[in-house]
């Protein structure tokens, strides 16, 4: 399989290289950098500089705001975005909910809701997970019944990312709870400012508020926002997830904190000499820096793929990605760990500031903190075991 890119591609990157890096601020590029949380400005303000230039939503069709590029571009410019420290759209807007309403919703939805979302007017978030539901997202009990022209929903959904700057969710609610659980889910759109909606904050092992608990107490919502079919909503979820395994990979983040790391440990002394002239160091940062090659591989064979496939159809391979992409991203941070040392212990809640000199160099604020936060990466969108299991079948047919 030839694996080498075209002139033209070439070009392409080169164009969304000099973008990345002379377009988007410098602030928030170095903010993503060195691990710091984003407001939800800088996230709003970065993504309107690429939907500008229409580069928000290029995996959408043409006539709502994509771009038509082929699976190759579309891989460049993730790739270049990533390592240029440039904030990734809002995956919840671009990458999830966009996607599904322009696959399944209806023209009404489409123009409703598509625009403001790739310009980030509507900020959305993720109602799938449940206390008990989580893996098994099949067994989720939240429930939607249709009263005359409205849905009445009642039910709880948790660990939802930025629940707490979302102005819209998507979610999965139970529509028929007498049949199958996968056919009995339908795919709902709600407003978060309808009577009834409660945000409860979750403050994770970082000190970070960005998840969250959200509970449905009689909430009215239209029956026109409902996406397709009723009981379908099991199907759209999973071309959802699909589309986000892949982006979970994230080898264009993996391969800029290589770089990062490289650059720190040549600062960072053991001794007489750098860190990174000690052998073991040297040694378990080859190591990752090997199966991140294996991986940009792995995914560059899953973009040829894509010509061959049947569009709107989830490719199982996205599930590899999935799991050793986010193995990847753990051990990056452990190895930074590696890099701060004792100035790791100092703890500065990213919610919180303080009016005291820090104890090390700014970049080791977040060390500590990311890494932690990181432990998540291999639940989310799917747990690695559950990966395992979609590997095991749809691929080596177990």
């Amino acid at each position: 399989m030839d694996l080498s890119f075209t002139a033209e591609e070439l070009a392409f990157r080169d164009e969304a290289r000099r973008f990345f890096r002379t377009e988007v601020p410098e602030r928030i590029r170095a903010k993503l950098r060195d691990g710091e949380h984003l407001t939800k400005e800088e996230m709003v303000t970065s993504q309107r500089i690429l939907n500008a230039r229409g580069w928000a939503t290029p995996n959408w069709p043409v006539a709502w705001g994509g771009q038509a590029w082929s699976p190759v571009q579309v891989y460049l410019y993730q790739d270049e975005m990533q390592q240029a420290h440039v904030p990734s759209p809002i995956a919840f807007n671009t990458s999830m909910v966009g996607p599904v309403i322009a696959q399944f919703g209806n023209d009404a939805q489409k123009r409703r809701f598509l625009a403001r979302a790739a310009n980030a007017d509507d900020f959305w978030c993720q109602g799938f997970s449940e206390p008990g539901s989580g893996s098994d997202l099949a067994s989720l009990r939240t429930r939607a019944e249709l009263k005359g022209d409205k849905y009445i929903v009642n039910g709880q959904k948790i660990w939802t990312t930025l629940a707490q700057y979302a102005d819209w969710i998507f979610c999965l609610v139970r529509t028929d709870p007498a049949v199958k659980a996968q056919e009995g889910i339908g795919f709902l759109l709600i407003d978060m400012r309808s009577p009834g909606i409660t945000v409860r904050p979750i403050v994770t092992i970082d000190g970070g508020r960005e998840v969250n608990e959200v509970f449905f107490d009689e909430v009215e919502v239209p029956a026109e926002n409902m996406v397709g079919e009723p009981n379908k909503g099991w199907d759209y979820a999973k071309f959802l997830l699909g589309n986000e395994r892949t982006g979970i990979a994230r080898v264009g983040v993996s391969k800029a904190k290589v770089a990062r790391i490289k650059q720190l440990a040549a600062l960072e002394r053991v001794g007489d000499r750098p860190l990174i002239e000690d052998p073991r160091f040297r040694e378990k940062l080859a190591a990752v820096e090997i199966e991140l090659k294996a991986l940009e591989m792995t995914q560059l064979r899953v973009v040829s793929d894509e010509r061959k496939r049947e569009k709107g159809r989830p490719n199982p391979a996205s599930s590899i990605l999935k799991l050793k992409g986010s193995v990847i991203q753990q051990q990056l941070t452990e190895l930074m760990m590696d890099v701060v040392g004792p100035y790791v212990l100092p703890y500065q809640s990213p919610e919180e500031g303080q009016n005291e000199p820090l104890a090390g160099p700014g970049y080791a604020v977040a060390a500590g903190p990311a890494y932690f936060n990181t432990r998540k990466v291999s639940i989310y969108g799917g747990s690695n075991e559950i990966q395992r299991n979609i590997v095991a079948k749809a691929i080596l047919g177990l």
